[in-house]
């Protein structure tokens, strides 16, 4: 007889230090181009806290730990996530979707695919005067749809934003005994070229190359009632930018100024981006980004498996078909982020393989 799956999924406040550094009064922030690329895309781990990298292997390991597809238990799976963006400003053309699948070929091999799309809605491109230059849709990296901008005289033009990107993980699970389980992960995503909406190569940015280490522990109480505990670390692998306020000049380790800056290859600038916080230690601590999740599963069929917040989620399985709901909450009173009161929407279907 088939059971309906419940999972409730309550996040543990997530106090995230995220990309802010401190040198005395001035805020030298960690600036990235295309930052869409670290937002969680679906509800499952959005609803914990925004964990993944040690996370149960599913449908959206792409983009937490591509070492978990190695790991996922179906034969092929296909999901949608839809999240509006910005709500809570009443912004109503913004959205975010993610369409993922894998297809597991053998017991050894899985192929997987992960398509983002956001969407800024109708922007007007105006120059100094306010005149309109041009107006449109924009999806992904096109965020200026070739515009002119720059003052009289010097106006130059822009265009998308193209780069290539990799990604590393490696995912360990094992069992503690019949009734426990543990798993680590190790993620490194976005490690690819720089790039720049402009034909300037001194104005490219870095993509948001990001580590992520974690770990899970899932303890099955019963027949009915299981529970996981996951954390996560984030730390971007973007070198800290130099740059001058009031007349004063702060420099980095290996960066004196932005034209020694711009001349950082990724690689390098990855490595550096462990020692190059002018605060020394205690500022490249200030860097890394906590988060924490609490899952729990009842009547879980055989076969299935700088800000603060905190994120409230709800899943339904039954047979093949999937659903997840999850809702983030500020747990300040001023709240930064956006995607505050925003509740995001998952649908899913997953084969699994027969018992013999």
């Amino acid at each position: 007889m088939k059971r309906i799956a419940i999972i409730a999924t309550i996040a543990l406040l997530a106090i995230v230090t995220t990309q802010a550094q401190e040198t005395g009064q001035n805020k030298n922030y960690i600036s990235t181009g295309m930052p869409i690329l670290l937002i969680a895309p679906d509800a499952v781990s959005s609803g914990m806290g925004d964990v993944g990298v040690a996370s149960t292997p599913d449908l959206y390991s792409a983009h937490w730990n591509n070492a978990k597809l190695a790991f996922v238990e179906g034969t092929m799976g296909v999901g949608l996530t839809y999240t509006p963006w910005l709500r809570n400003l009443k912004v109503g053309d913004m959205n975010l979707f993610y369409l993922s699948g894998y297809y597991r070929i053998n017991s050894r091999s899985t192929v997987a695919a992960a398509l983002t799309y956001f969407t800024l809605g109708d922007i007007d491109n105006t120059n100094e005067f306010g005149d309109v230059l041009a107006s449109g849709r924009f999806i992904r990296s096109d965020l200026t749809n070739g515009a002119q901008v720059g003052t009289d005289g010097d106006h130059y033009s822009t265009h998308a934003a193209n780069s290539l990107a990799a990604d590393i993980g490696l995912y360990y699970q094992g069992e503690v005994d019949n009734n426990q389980d543990i798993a680590l992960g190790f993620h490194i995503s976005n490690l690819g070229a720089k790039l720049s909406y402009e034909d300037d190569d001194n104005k490219k940015e870095f993509l948001p190359a990001n580590l992520r280490i974690g770990g899970r522990y899932t303890n099955r109480i019963d027949e009915f009632n299981e529970i996981s505990v996951l954390v996560d670390a984030n730390k971007l692998l973007v070198p800290t930018r130099p740059y001058t306020r009031d007349g004063v000049d702060y420099p980095t380790r290996y960066a004196k100024n932005l034209t020694e800056y711009n001349n950082i290859g990724v690689v390098a600038g990855a490595l550096q981006s462990f020692t190059d916080a002018p605060g020394g230690i205690s500022e490249e601590l200030q860097e890394v980004q906590l988060s924490g999740g609490l899952e729990y599963w009842y009547a879980q069929h055989e076969n299935k498996g700088g800000r603060q917040y905190a994120t409230f989620g709800v899943g339904l399985r039954y047979n093949v078909f999937k659903i997840d709901l999850s809702y983030l909450v500020p747990t300040t009173k001023i709240s930064t982020n956006p995607l505050a009161h925003t509740i995001r929407i998952g649908l899913a279907m997953e084969m699994m393989p027969e018992k013999r």
